[in-house]
C-alpha cells in the first residue's frame, strides 16, 4: 500500500504529490483546467507580447489556448480598466483580442 502526502500551495494552483516512489507535479488554472504545459521564459514573453498589444495595463495569467487557433492566452486588466484575453500563436503574434467573458458576465 503506498502513502500519499499531498501539499497544496493556496492561490498557486499547484499540488505536489509525494510517494516513496517519486515526486508527482500537477498545475491547473484557477477553474481546475489542464496542466499548463510552457516554460517561465514562455509565459514572460507571452505577457510581454499581449502588454504591447494592449499598449500597456497588467497581465494576469497565462495559459495554454487552442481557441482561434492560438497557442497562449493572457488575460490583461487594460490601462482603462477593462479586462481583456490576448490570444497569440505559437511565435507570439495576437491572433484575437476579446472582451474576458468572465469580467463581461459580472456587468
Amino acid at each position: 500500500m503506498r502513502k500519499w502526502v499531498v501539499v497544496a500551495a493556496a492561490g498557486g494552483g499547484a499540488a505536489l504529490a509525494v510517494t516513496l516512489g517519486g515526486v508527482a507535479v500537477a498545475t491547473g488554472g484557477d477553474d481546475g483546467s489542464a496542466s499548463h504545459q510552457y516554460t517561465q521564459k514562455q509565459a514572460d514573453t507571452a505577457k510581454q507580447a499581449a502588454l504591447e498589444a494592449t499598449r500597456g495595463g497588467t497581465a494576469n495569467s497565462v495559459e495554454t489556448d487552442s481557441e482561434n487557433g492560438a497557442t497562449y492566452e493572457v488575460e490583461v486588466t487594460k490601462t482603462n480598466g477593462e479586462t481583456v484575453d490576448v490570444r497569440l500563436d505559437s511565435n507570439y503574434n495576437v491572433v484575437v483580442i476579446e472582451g474576458d467573458s468572465e469580467d463581461s458576465a459580472g456587468n
